[in-house]
Protein backbone atom coordinates (compact mmCIF):
# COMPACT_ATOMS: atom_id res chain seq x y z
CA UNK A 1 0.00 0.00 0.00
CA UNK A 2 1.14 3.31 -0.62
CA UNK A 3 1.87 5.77 2.40
CA UNK A 4 4.05 8.41 1.10
CA UNK A 5 3.25 11.57 -0.73
CA UNK A 6 6.48 10.79 -3.16
CA UNK A 7 5.26 7.90 -4.28
CA UNK A 8 6.14 7.88 -8.16
CA UNK A 9 2.19 7.43 -8.94
CA UNK A 10 0.85 9.94 -6.90
CA UNK A 11 3.62 11.98 -8.59
CA UNK A 12 2.21 10.69 -11.99
CA UNK A 13 -1.51 11.84 -11.01
CA UNK A 14 -0.18 15.22 -9.94
CA UNK A 15 1.41 15.54 -13.05
CA UNK A 16 -1.68 15.14 -15.00
CA UNK A 17 -3.55 18.10 -13.41
CA UNK A 18 -1.33 20.36 -16.00
CA UNK A 19 -1.42 20.22 -19.71
CA UNK A 20 2.20 19.90 -20.73
CA UNK A 21 2.75 16.56 -18.94
CA UNK A 22 -0.63 15.53 -20.39
CA UNK A 23 0.40 16.17 -23.82
CA UNK A 24 4.05 15.01 -23.00
CA UNK A 25 2.78 11.58 -21.53
CA UNK A 26 -0.07 11.26 -23.33
CA UNK A 27 -2.30 10.83 -20.11
CA UNK A 28 -4.97 11.82 -18.40
CA UNK A 29 -7.01 10.81 -15.16
CA UNK A 30 -10.39 9.84 -14.58
CA UNK A 31 -11.52 10.42 -10.59
CA UNK A 32 -14.21 9.07 -8.89
CA UNK A 33 -16.02 6.07 -9.38
CA UNK A 34 -18.97 7.05 -11.88
CA UNK A 35 -16.51 8.04 -14.13
CA UNK A 36 -14.15 4.51 -14.29
CA UNK A 37 -17.21 2.75 -14.08
CA UNK A 38 -18.10 4.86 -17.19
CA UNK A 39 -14.88 4.20 -18.83
CA UNK A 40 -15.06 0.16 -18.14
CA UNK A 41 -18.74 0.47 -20.10
CA UNK A 42 -16.92 2.06 -23.03
CA UNK A 43 -14.24 -0.19 -23.31
CA UNK A 44 -11.63 1.74 -22.07
CA UNK A 45 -8.69 -0.31 -20.11
CA UNK A 46 -6.75 2.00 -17.59
CA UNK A 47 -3.13 2.14 -17.04
CA UNK A 48 -3.33 3.05 -13.81
CA UNK A 49 -6.21 2.43 -11.26
CA UNK A 50 -5.30 4.37 -7.26
CA UNK A 51 -7.83 3.05 -5.11
CA UNK A 52 -8.19 4.34 -1.51
CA UNK A 53 -7.99 1.93 1.29
CA UNK A 54 -9.55 0.34 3.12
CA UNK A 55 -12.38 -0.51 0.62
CA UNK A 56 -12.28 0.78 -2.71
CA UNK A 57 -13.13 -0.66 -6.46
CA UNK A 58 -12.59 -3.99 -7.48
CA UNK A 59 -13.06 -3.51 -11.29
CA UNK A 60 -10.17 -4.01 -14.16
CA UNK A 61 -9.30 -7.27 -13.03
CA UNK A 62 -5.30 -7.90 -14.19
CA UNK A 63 -5.06 -3.58 -14.48
CA UNK A 64 -2.15 -2.42 -12.67
CA UNK A 65 -3.70 -1.21 -9.08
CA UNK A 66 -2.01 0.35 -6.37
CA UNK A 67 -3.76 0.54 -2.64
CA UNK A 68 -3.23 4.45 -1.24
CA UNK A 69 -3.69 5.62 2.03
CA UNK A 70 -6.93 7.80 1.86
CA UNK A 71 -5.09 10.98 2.69
CA UNK A 72 -2.90 10.70 0.23
CA UNK A 73 -4.98 10.32 -2.45
CA UNK A 74 -7.40 13.19 -1.65
CA UNK A 75 -4.18 15.23 -1.62
CA UNK A 76 -3.55 14.06 -4.96
CA UNK A 77 -7.12 14.76 -5.89
CA UNK A 78 -7.70 17.60 -8.80
CA UNK A 79 -11.78 17.47 -6.98
CA UNK A 80 -10.72 19.61 -3.84
CA UNK A 81 -12.79 17.06 -1.61
CA UNK A 82 -11.41 13.82 -1.97
CA UNK A 83 -12.19 10.44 -4.26
CA UNK A 84 -12.26 7.13 -3.67
CA UNK A 85 -10.36 5.88 -7.25
CA UNK A 86 -8.20 7.70 -10.08
CA UNK A 87 -7.73 6.10 -13.18
CA UNK A 88 -5.36 6.49 -15.60
CA UNK A 89 -5.87 6.37 -19.53
CA UNK A 90 -4.69 6.83 -22.57
CA UNK A 91 -5.93 9.46 -24.48
CA UNK A 92 -7.95 9.17 -27.64
CA UNK A 93 -9.18 11.30 -30.57
CA UNK A 94 -11.94 10.44 -32.38
CA UNK A 95 -11.89 11.24 -36.40
CA UNK A 96 -14.59 13.90 -37.78
CA UNK A 97 -17.95 12.55 -39.57
CA UNK A 98 -21.84 11.66 -38.63
CA UNK A 99 -24.83 13.46 -40.16
CA UNK A 100 -24.41 15.88 -37.16
CA UNK A 101 -21.79 17.33 -35.45
CA UNK A 102 -20.55 20.22 -33.46
CA UNK A 103 -17.22 22.35 -33.82
CA UNK A 104 -16.39 24.32 -31.34
CA UNK A 105 -14.01 27.20 -31.92
CA UNK A 106 -11.97 29.39 -29.11
CA UNK A 107 -14.31 27.98 -26.09
CA UNK A 108 -11.53 28.35 -23.30
CA UNK A 109 -13.54 27.58 -20.47
CA UNK A 110 -12.68 23.16 -20.05
CA UNK A 111 -16.33 22.87 -18.45
CA UNK A 112 -18.03 24.26 -21.12
CA UNK A 113 -15.78 22.10 -23.21
CA UNK A 114 -16.64 18.85 -21.33
CA UNK A 115 -20.65 20.08 -20.90
CA UNK A 116 -20.86 20.05 -25.30
CA UNK A 117 -19.04 16.94 -24.98
CA UNK A 118 -21.95 15.50 -22.95
CA UNK A 119 -24.65 17.24 -25.07
CA UNK A 120 -23.11 15.89 -27.95
CA UNK A 121 -23.11 12.33 -26.84
CA UNK A 122 -26.59 12.90 -26.06
CA UNK A 123 -27.86 14.86 -29.39
CA UNK A 124 -25.82 13.42 -32.29
CA UNK A 125 -23.65 10.89 -33.45
CA UNK A 126 -20.41 13.20 -34.91
CA UNK A 127 -18.21 14.05 -32.29
CA UNK A 128 -17.39 17.46 -30.90
CA UNK A 129 -14.98 19.09 -33.25
CA UNK A 130 -12.58 21.54 -30.87
CA UNK A 131 -10.52 24.02 -32.80
CA UNK A 132 -8.16 26.78 -32.18
CA UNK A 133 -7.96 27.95 -28.49
CA UNK A 134 -10.51 25.52 -26.98
CA UNK A 135 -9.96 24.09 -23.61
CA UNK A 136 -8.21 20.69 -23.07
CA UNK A 137 -11.08 17.90 -23.14
CA UNK A 138 -8.82 15.90 -21.07
CA UNK A 139 -8.45 18.33 -18.38
CA UNK A 140 -9.67 17.61 -14.81
CA UNK A 141 -12.46 19.68 -15.05
CA UNK A 142 -13.41 19.13 -18.56
CA UNK A 143 -13.69 15.36 -17.75
CA UNK A 144 -15.59 15.59 -14.88
CA UNK A 145 -18.05 18.28 -16.50
CA UNK A 146 -18.22 15.67 -19.50
CA UNK A 147 -19.91 12.93 -17.12
CA UNK A 148 -18.33 9.94 -19.08
CA UNK A 149 -19.68 10.71 -22.30
CA UNK A 150 -15.61 11.70 -22.83
CA UNK A 151 -15.36 8.08 -23.31
CA UNK A 152 -18.20 6.95 -25.09
CA UNK A 153 -17.32 9.75 -27.89
CA UNK A 154 -14.11 11.07 -27.83
CA UNK A 155 -13.50 14.63 -29.50
CA UNK A 156 -11.75 15.03 -32.70
CA UNK A 157 -9.17 18.28 -33.48
CA UNK A 158 -9.96 20.48 -36.52
CA UNK A 159 -9.16 23.18 -38.28
CA UNK A 160 -11.99 25.51 -39.71
CA UNK A 161 -10.41 24.94 -42.88
CA UNK A 162 -10.98 21.21 -42.50
CA UNK A 163 -14.60 21.05 -41.51
CA UNK A 164 -16.56 19.23 -44.57
CA UNK A 165 -20.79 19.58 -44.55
CA UNK A 166 -22.95 22.30 -44.30
CA UNK A 167 -22.05 24.53 -42.03
CA UNK A 168 -24.21 26.20 -39.72
CA UNK A 169 -23.02 28.81 -37.71
CA UNK A 170 -24.97 29.72 -34.14
CA UNK A 171 -24.31 33.56 -34.35
CA UNK A 172 -26.36 35.79 -31.79
CA UNK A 173 -26.32 38.62 -34.51
CA UNK A 174 -28.11 37.13 -37.09
CA UNK A 175 -31.39 37.79 -38.73
CA UNK A 176 -32.71 33.80 -39.14
CA UNK A 177 -34.01 32.62 -36.09
CA UNK A 178 -32.97 29.15 -35.34
CA UNK A 179 -36.16 27.78 -36.21
CA UNK A 180 -36.10 28.29 -39.52
CA UNK A 181 -32.91 26.00 -40.30
CA UNK A 182 -32.77 23.91 -43.05
CA UNK A 183 -31.27 20.38 -42.31
CA UNK A 184 -29.04 19.18 -44.67
CA UNK A 185 -26.46 16.28 -43.66
CA UNK A 186 -23.81 16.13 -42.80
CA UNK A 187 -24.07 19.05 -40.76
CA UNK A 188 -22.10 20.81 -38.57
CA UNK A 189 -23.15 23.18 -35.81
CA UNK A 190 -20.55 25.76 -35.51
CA UNK A 191 -20.11 27.66 -31.95
CA UNK A 192 -17.28 30.06 -30.72
CA UNK A 193 -16.52 31.73 -27.31
CA UNK A 194 -19.03 34.02 -25.79
CA UNK A 195 -17.29 36.91 -25.96
CA UNK A 196 -15.36 36.45 -29.73
CA UNK A 197 -18.07 34.67 -31.55
CA UNK A 198 -16.84 32.47 -34.46
CA UNK A 199 -13.93 33.71 -36.57
CA UNK A 200 -15.02 35.74 -40.13
CA UNK A 201 -13.50 33.13 -42.35
CA UNK A 202 -15.90 30.48 -40.82
CA UNK A 203 -18.76 32.75 -41.15
CA UNK A 204 -18.16 33.82 -44.37
CA UNK A 205 -18.22 30.00 -45.42
CA UNK A 206 -21.16 29.00 -43.47
CA UNK A 207 -24.29 27.71 -45.25
CA UNK A 208 -26.63 29.44 -43.06
CA UNK A 209 -26.34 31.91 -40.11
CA UNK A 210 -28.74 31.60 -37.05
CA UNK A 211 -29.55 32.60 -33.61
CA UNK A 212 -31.56 31.20 -30.50
CA UNK A 213 -34.57 33.50 -30.04
CA UNK A 214 -34.81 34.41 -26.34
CA UNK A 215 -36.88 36.59 -24.74
CA UNK A 216 -36.95 40.67 -25.21
CA UNK A 217 -36.81 40.87 -21.04
CA UNK A 218 -34.20 38.01 -21.12
CA UNK A 219 -30.37 38.04 -21.09
CA UNK A 220 -28.48 39.09 -23.90
CA UNK A 221 -26.96 35.60 -24.77
CA UNK A 222 -26.44 32.01 -23.27
CA UNK A 223 -23.75 30.15 -21.97
CA UNK A 224 -22.04 28.63 -24.58
CA UNK A 225 -22.46 25.09 -23.11
CA UNK A 226 -26.61 26.12 -22.84
CA UNK A 227 -26.72 27.32 -26.48
CA UNK A 228 -24.92 24.25 -28.03
CA UNK A 229 -27.08 22.04 -25.99
CA UNK A 230 -30.46 24.15 -27.23
CA UNK A 231 -29.42 24.57 -31.18
CA UNK A 232 -28.09 20.49 -31.12
CA UNK A 233 -32.05 19.16 -29.92
CA UNK A 234 -33.72 21.89 -32.18
CA UNK A 235 -31.33 20.65 -34.70
CA UNK A 236 -31.60 17.16 -34.14
CA UNK A 237 -35.36 17.22 -34.08
CA UNK A 238 -35.27 18.76 -37.10
CA UNK A 239 -33.50 16.39 -39.07
CA UNK A 240 -35.32 12.85 -37.18
CA UNK A 241 -38.50 14.64 -38.75
CA UNK A 242 -36.97 15.65 -41.75
CA UNK A 243 -35.83 11.88 -42.50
Amino acid sequence: MIESKDNEQLKTIRKLQQKRWRERLDLFAAEGEDLVEAAERAGWVPELLLIAAPGGVDAHAGTPRSYVEPQLLAEASALGSGTRVIGVYRRRWSEPGGELSVYLHGVGDPGNVGAVVRSAHALCDGPVLLGPGCADPFSPKAVRASMGSLFARPPARAEPAQLAGTLVALDAAAERPLGELATTAPLVLCLGAEREGLPPELLERAAQRVRIALRPDGPESLNVAMAATVALHEVATRMAADA
